[in-house]
């Protein structure tokens, strides 16, 4: 399994929100086909085509911030972005 498809698998557990890698975390959004718009400072802020909202995320110590991986992880099963699509 690829290391986005492991971080998109420890997300959806929602076992630990606070040790989730940020440049990880943005690599699953990308392969997902979000696209990327840099923010101001460390924010950085995804959006994809077919879907209402807009992440915006901001580092803590090299970790995505608890509430924004749940944000993420709603997101995720909202749109059904849980399984490959092969």
């Amino acid at each position: 399994m690829s290391a986005w498809k492991k971080t998109r698998q420890k997300l959806l557990l929602g076992v630990s929100d606070v040790d989730v890698d940020f440049e990880s975390i943005c690599t699953m959004l990308l392969r997902l086909g979000f696209q990327e718009r840099r923010g101001k400072g460390s924010h950085r802020i995804f959006f994809r085509a077919g879907i209402q909202e807009i992440i915006n995320l901001q580092p803590i110590g090299g970790k995505g911030k608890a509430y924004q991986m749940k944000q993420i992880r709603e997101i995720l099963l909202k749109y059904k972005l849980t399984q490959d699509e092969d």
